[in-house]
């Protein structure tokens, strides 16, 4: 991943803040009387929390594939979980673990999971999520010079070629596009982009921050189309993924929400995710 332009240089300038300095927890809390500290919890490895996540990563999220750093969006909002519940930053440990695989059913290798896994009624069949940590938005990015780099409506994409990536709620995005082609899948955004900017196709769906970050910092000769209207009227979220009927689902929630309630979460999105420039909707 090359090196972020200019309008990331400011967030990460302001990114090298070690989570360690971030405002302590006001003390531990409990789920159905049950204590949701570091000495309670039944995670895979006592006394240690393992997040997982896919590679590679990618900024806004993470930074330099390195879930590790606490820099980027997610890796920063998994280390301020792991505080909330009485963890120190060496007693988080990461696994990698490919986007589809880790949402099905089965045995995880991971206690939690994030990887900006929106929460959905098909998914939850097979997974528990969190609390949400964060509402997202889909868009349609494409090269400047396009033709359909100048749509206002869905309608005017309708004809065409649009990419996703595989088993994401862009693709469900996607679809929603009702385009005349089907859409092309790809197994990363690396090869998403790959394709756009080999014309193979003409846009591509990504989440919003994301799309912020590649027309600002990776492809400079790409634009923000437009974001897509929400399929039900109801905003996606993110929430983080845990084995179906964890005891820890019920802590993490509460973690989750009581770093919302003083402000963390606020915190953390003003450092990592840009909300420069602007996304008109798709009419």
């Amino acid at each position: 991943m090359r090196a972020p332009a200019l309008l990331f240089a400011a967030l990460l300038l302001t990114a090298c803040a070690p989570v360690d300095e971030a405002t302590p927890p006001s003390g531990p809390t409990a789920v159905d009387g049950v204590p949701c500290t570091k000495d309670d919890l039944t995670t895979l490895a006592k006394g240690k929390f393992t997040f997982g996540t896919d590679q590679p990563v990618y900024p806004p999220w993470y930074q330099d594939d390195d879930p590790t750093s606490g820099k980027g969006f997610e890796s920063a909002v998994a280390y301020a979980v792991a505080e909330q519940l009485g963890y120190a930053k060496a007693d988080v440990a990461w696994v990698r673990v490919p986007f589809n695989a880790a949402i099905q059913p089965g045995a995880k290798t991971y206690d939690a999971n994030l990887t900006e896994f929106s929460i959905t009624e098909e998914r939850k069949q097979a997974v528990d999520f969190s609390a949400p940590y964060y509402t997202v938005a889909q868009a349609v990015i494409a090269l400047k010079t396009a033709p359909v780099a100048s749509a206002k409506s869905v309608e005017e994409l309708r004809k065409a070629k649009i990419g996703a990536q595989v088993g994401t709620t862009s693709f469900t995005a996607a679809k929603r596009l009702v385009a005349e082609q089907d859409i092309a899948v790809y197994n990363t955004n690396d090869d998403a982009k790959a394709a756009l900017r080999a014309g193979q196709v003409e846009a591509l769906v990504v989440d919003l921050p994301t799309a912020f970050f590649i027309t600002s910092a990776e492809m400079e000769d790409a634009a923000i189309v437009g974001q897509i209207p929400a399929g039900d009227g109801k905003p996606e979220q993110f929430g983080i993924v845990l084995d179906k009927g964890s005891k820890l689902t019920g802590c993490v929630s509460t973690a989750v929400e009581a770093l919302r309630s003083r402000g963390r979460l606020a915190e953390i999105e003003t450092q990592w995710l840009t909300t420069e420039g602007k996304a008109p909707e798709l009419k």
